[in-house]
């Protein structure tokens, strides 16, 4: 069984508590992640507004690619009207060349463009030099469970392929292991700077935690982000990585 329904993995269903934590620490990761000065960012998240929201509030101009295939957060374009340009595209090339300072792909944004190599290709190209990437996938632990789950045996011994996973709601994902997100980051032409789950901690745990003191949460994101896995280690339903461009 998968630790937390299918619906709300995809982002479709309602917020538990383990999907509340998750949202606290990739909040505060990304935070942490962003330029310490006033930037140009490029949100590639799919037009929800979350995190293109975070970045200007913490000073730095974003340009969001909205994704046909969402529907994008009214409420959250219009608290930020004025802070982020929405750019409605298929692919990059309305951006020059070394022209953005940072660029996140939160919410799966690679696992759902399935042509991911062309996609972070495109993502080396538009970051100047010493420009950094934040890049969110679902993991390989979490395509196998879904595809167990569906009584797709045959495809479990392809781990070393790449692992597309259809999903009830009738989407397809791509699935990655650390060395696989790697590959794809290196293969860009970046450097890696680190790859790990997105949390260490279980669901149960954490429902565990917060069922018995709802005010745990800012302690267990703490306790979260001070974690150091072995970048190995993809326990967790989704991996993260950082990268740069020498």
């Amino acid at each position: 069984m998968l630790p937390i329904p299918a619906e709300e993995l995809n982002g479709s269903g309602t917020l538990g508590p383990y999907w509340n934590f998750y949202r606290a620490v990739a909040a505060e990761q990304l935070s942490r992640w962003l330029p310490g000065e006033p930037s140009v960012v490029l949100d590639l998240s799919g037009g929800r507004g979350r995190w293109s929201g975070q970045a200007a509030r913490a000073g730095h101009r974003v340009i969001e690619l909205l994704d046909f295939r969402r529907t994008a957060d009214a409420q959250a374009r219009l608290r930020e009207a004025g802070r982020v340009r929405h750019v409605r595209a298929d692919d990059l090339s309305f951006l020059p060349d070394e022209s953005v300072d940072a660029v996140v792909a939160e919410e799966r944004a690679m696992s759902i463009e399935l042509m991911s190599e062309s996609v972070m290709s495109d993502v080396a190209r538009v970051l100047r030099p010493g420009g950094r990437t934040l890049v969110c996938v679902d993991s390989l632990v979490l395509g196998m469970a879904i595809l167990a789950e569906q009584g797709q045996w045959q495809h479990l011994r392809q781990t070393g392929e790449v692992m597309l996973v259809p999903w009830p709601d009738g989407g397809i994902t791509r699935c990655f292991s650390s060395g696989q997100l790697r590959e794809l980051l290196m293969g860009a032409g970046l450097e890696v700077e680190w790859v790990r789950p997105r949390t260490v901690l279980s669901p149960s745990t954490v429902d565990h935690v917060l069922s018995s003191d709802s005010r745990a949460l800012t302690w267990l994101v703490r306790t979260e982000l001070e974690a150091h896995p072995d970048d190995d280690d993809t326990v967790g339903i989704h991996l993260v990585a950082s990268a740069r461009k020498s």
